[in-house]
């Protein structure tokens, strides 16, 4: 722990206690290394905001920490096997029972991730409709849709009855585009719910941390993460989780890092290839407009207190600006721009 006489760290780590701290940033940014150095210094528990984080075995490729390396308590993680149904609305039920827990001991909370969604879905008064849901039949009719005829088929299908929604949702997003089917035959509008969504009060009071990182030392970061998956053995976790049967979840939209691999796999091809080499450029592509789409959506969010990369580049220099704005968020000062 860093020893600075700007910081009494006992007077603070005491405030903190039943307290909720939100962590977050885009991938490679180092929200994780922060929130559990902000952990160790307060006792503090982690819930997982990542909405990959959930499936048991994909381990490597979603850059969570090595359970042998976790020296904090994590929740949240590897709760489901990959392809079985999930929903943010359960994702709220069990991260805010955590929280609960967490507080309940007398605990700082530490809500750490980067589906913007899901930290907002824990913190924030958010109701969900019967339709996000699990066991949907809607929304197992969509699905199957989308993986019969493709997700650009069914994009172009939720364009003809409903422009305004498709033109906000990309069509690789499968799982958002069959939510506006989802509201549609409830006579909604994923659209106009977006537009309402922003004025969603707060429900558990949260000092949230950001890190900023320039876009370009981003990538960079990005490709070093991605060969360092390769060298801690991605491909192999990939055959593994096809042998043991969960295709399906592999193959999602969203499951950057595997879906890539699954047809080198399948086609025979190993980590020498040069089919092999190509997935992981592409790869490396789809984390970046990964984190692209994350800088957006947190760039909106007001509530941010940033800490530059830049500015505090070293581990040490983050968790030191860090106890300075809990600091100022107990006192009740005003927020840095």
């Amino acid at each position: 722990m860093p020893s600075d006489p700007t910081f009494d760290i006992a007077t603070l780590s005491e405030a903190l206690r039943g307290r909720v701290v939100a962590v977050v940033g885009c991938t490679a940014s180092g929200k994780s290394a922060l929130a559990e150095a902000l952990a160790r210094t307060f006792d503090a528990e982690i819930v997982s905001a990542d909405s990959m984080q959930i499936y048991r075995g994909m381990d490597i490729g979603t850059a969570k920490t090595p359970l042998a390396q976790r020296d904090v308590a994590y929740h949240c993680l590897d709760i489901i096997d990959p392809g079985e149904p999930f929903s943010a609305a359960l994702f709220q039920q069990l991260s805010r029972a955590a929280i609960q827990d967490i507080n309940g001991r007398g605990k700082l909370a530490i809500v750490c991730g980067g589906t913007g969604f899901y930290v907002r879905a824990a913190l924030d008064d958010m109701d969900f409709p019967a339709g996000e849901q699990l066991d949907n039949p809607v929304r197992q009719q969509w699905s199957e849709y989308a993986r019969a005829h493709g997700a650009q088929a069914l994009h172009d299908l939720l364009a003809q009855r409903d422009p305004e929604s498709a033109s906000v949702i990309h069509p690789n997003n499968v799982k958002r585009v069959v939510r506006a089917f989802e509201l549609l035959e409830q006579g909604e509008s994923y659209a106009k719910q977006a537009r309402a969504f922003k004025g969603i009060p707060e429900l558990l009071p949260a000092c949230w941390i950001g890190i900023n990182v320039e876009p370009e030392v981003l990538y960079e970061r990005i490709d070093r993460r991605v060969d360092r998956m390769v060298s801690e053995g991605l491909f192999a976790e990939v055959e593994s989780l096809l042998r043991e049967g969960f295709r399906q979840g592999l193959t999602a939209p969203q499951a950057i890092g595997y879906k890539e691999l699954v047809p080198v796999i399948d086609a025979g091809y190993g980590p020498d290839s040069p089919q092999f080499e190509g997935a992981i450029v592409a790869i490396k592509q789809a984390s970046r407009r990964y984190a692209k789409r994350q800088r957006s959506w947190f760039k909106a969010e007001s509530r941010i207190h940033w800490i530059d990369d830049a500015t505090h580049p070293s581990d040490e220099e983050k968790l030191m600006e860090a106890y300075r704005i809990l600091g100022q968020w107990l006192e009740g000062g005003d927020r840095d721009e």
